[in-house]
């Protein structure tokens, strides 16, 4: 807590108790004004300079002038009135005093996420020059320039490891808290946290283009793009405020004038201008101007926390309209990698098959080749292997152990003279022979990611009616995909400028109020996250296309963080709107409730207190 929330604290305890102890006290007459008024002062003296400023400043329909108008006027009447009865004034200004702490305490909530983001910034860099170590500030670093990270230290500028082996908690970045290796090679962003070994790294980047900056100038930026409802809100009560002024002025003043000289009784001042001032507490719209804005904050800031940065709450807004959400397939619903997806008709152990494979391929280079020794898992022993031939576009043969075998397409095994069987499965078929013999094969595919179908299932929970996906890939392996992720349509063997084409023609064929999500990984889809009304880059660590063209961007490569995304983004508007109904209803219900005289102000401070803190709590919910 800082240190003007402690010190409104102890405000709010102090009036509290010492206001409780005067019903207990019997003090009357001057020596009862004073102690209230000392309590007013202690209570309210910031709302009456503020109010005061605002006048100077030009800025008069405010809060601050509302509360200072209805307390003051509450005193002056207890003095006419003679009655001693100071109390409606210290109960207004305690009640909206303890709701602007609870308004605080909301908004350091929402920050709390925000901050941390802001932690990834890096204090130092430490480069190599010279034959020795020199401490410096991040952005004195150049590209090319050689750093040092020891353990626990953030990584400064992004880069590619030249020295040494660790791994890097991304979770600030992310919002993953599994650590990933690095070695020799790896790429590494700014912002992550060294946790083991030493690394040197090479930088690829000067501070201000460097991933852990442009994070934060978009999370420092979220706030100036406002939501619809939040525009509304900010024009409704420029109008709302004076309107409501007039009227509770005129409610004080019209009705004793009618009543003295149309109707010859008494005007009664004292009960119409306490009409007047309940109007004034009453019309308050502080409840709405704060909470529909804290709310877009708690869930942008909640959104940070999970990996997902919203550019701002008219994204989160439009977000929570999506009806469909249109998918790249490759590094966005698939792995981008080729891996080892079955081993079919195999004659031999599926393992030993596979180490067969790797061993003969163990000369290659080839990305077929390095998915096969991945998936064999070991460094594979080249001095069992002899006689190594490559035959281009077919395959390769190999002497393993004593055994003549080859591995590679159907043309190889017709080559060979080798009867082997097809395979439905998309993607890289490896067929398999030793000693002459066919022994299987081996399917080599871009891997669907472990949440892709469930991430579709989700969509369709959140309300999302159409589901597509885009691929330049052929249609058989595009068919495959879909079909094991359940997405609704799906579009194959398209160029980069075919997908705007596609997004084009299902923008047109959206329903009305609907939006129409794409998700790419950023980097060859930015002119389609540019076009969709809404472009969500994932994957996007580092990628300078997916920061700039996306609305949203996504800190790792899960898919299900777009439907998250989505939720949260449901989540906060569902508040918004239980905000705005619950303060306007309760508004007007007290309002009328006021100008008849039924309600006291007792009443019109928890139409404008307690909705508040009521909003207020409701609107932080947004951020979990």
């Amino acid at each position: 807590m800082e240190k003007e929330q402690k010190i409104k604290l102890a405000r709010i305890v102090i009036t509290a108790v010492l206001w409780g102890a005067m019903f207990f006290i019997p003090v009357t007459g001057i020596a009862r004004l004073a102690v209230f008024v000392v309590l007013y002062l202690i209570i309210g003296y910031d709302i009456l300079l503020e109010a005061f400023e605002g006048i100077i400043h030009g800025e008069v329909f405010d809060e601050d002038l509302l509360m200072a108008v209805a307390t003051i006027g509450a005193f002056a009447l207890g003095i006419y009135e003679g009655k001693g009865e100071y109390n409606e004034a210290i109960a207004v200004m305690l009640f909206f005093q303890l709701g602007e702490f609870f308004e605080d305490l909301a908004v350091d909530s929402g920050k709390r996420n925000i901050a941390a983001l802001m932690d990834i910034r890096p204090d130092f860099a430490r480069i190599e020059k010279d034959g020795g170590l020199r401490k410096v500030a991040p952005n004195e670093v150049r590209v090319g320039d050689t750093l040092t990270v020891d353990p626990g230290e953030k990584i400064p500028i992004d880069g590619v490891v030249t020295e040494g082996v660790s791994s890097l908690d991304t979770s600030a970045l992310t919002g993953e808290s599994l650590p990933r290796d690095v070695t020799p090679g790896s790429e590494v962003i700014s912002g992550s946290v060294n946790l083991s070994g030493v690394l040197k790294i090479k930088t690829t980047a000067e501070f201000g283009e460097s991933t852990v900056s442009k994070i934060l100038d978009l999370v420092e930026n979220a706030s100036s793009r406002k939501s619809r409802s939040e525009n509304f809100i900010t024009k409704f009560a420029r109008v709302y405020t004076p309107i409501v002024c007039a009227l509770a002025l005129a409610l004080a003043v019209i009705p004793p004038l009618v009543r003295t000289l149309f109707m010859s009784v008494s005007p009664d001042w004292g009960a119409w201008i306490y009409r007047g001032l309940t109007f004034l507490v009453i019309s308050c719209p502080c409840a709405l101007v704060l909470s529909i804005p804290l709310s877009f904050f708690a869930g942008i800031g909640g959104a940070g926390a999970k990996g997902i940065l919203i550019k701002g709450s008219n994204y989160m807004e439009a977000l929570a309209q999506t009806k469909t959400v249109v998918f790249d397939k490759t590094g966005t619903l698939t792995k981008g990698a080729f891996e080892v997806s079955g081993i079919h008709h195999c004659e031999l152990e599926n393992e030993k098959l596979l180490e067969y494979a790797a061993l003969a391929e163990s000369a290659s280079s080839h990305p077929i080749s390095k998915s096969l020794i991945r998936a064999y898992g070991a460094e594979p022993e080249r001095s069992r292997v002899t006689d190594i031939k490559e035959i281009a576009g077919q395959g390769v043969t190999a002497t393993i152990d004593g055994h003549k075998v080859a591995a590679g397409n159907a043309k190889l095994m017709n080559t060979l003279g080798v009867e082997y069987v097809d395979c439905r499965s998309s993607g890289t078929i490896v067929h398999m022979a030793i000693d002459g013999a066919y022994s299987g094969h081996i399917v080599i595919s871009d891997v669907v990611k472990p949440t892709a179908k469930q991430t579709i299932a989700e969509l369709k929970k959140a309300g999302v009616t159409k589901t597509v996906m885009l691929t330049g890939d052929s249609r058989k392996t595009a068919e495959n995909v879909a079909d094991q992720i359940g997405v609704d349509e799906v579009k194959s063997e398209l160029l980069p400028a075919d997908k705007v084409e596609e997004v084009e023609r299902l923008l047109g064929e959206k329903p009305a109020n609907g939006k129409l999500v794409f998700v790419g990984d950023g980097v060859n889809d930015a002119p389609v996250l540019a076009r969709a009304d809404i472009g969500v880059a994932m994957g996007a660590l580092g990628s300078d296309a997916a920061i700039e063209a996306a609305d949203v961007v996504l800190m790792d490569d899960d898919p299900m963080k777009t439907a998250k995304a989505i939720g949260i983004s449901k989540k906060c508007l569902r508040i918004v709107k239980e905000n705005i109904g619950l303060t306007i209803g309760v508004k007007v219900a007290c309002l009328a409730l006021g100008a008849l005289g039924i309600a006291n102000m007792w009443v019109a401070v928890f139409a404008d207190v307690g909705v508040m803190i009521i909003a207020v709590l409701n609107a932080i919910r947004a951020a979990r």
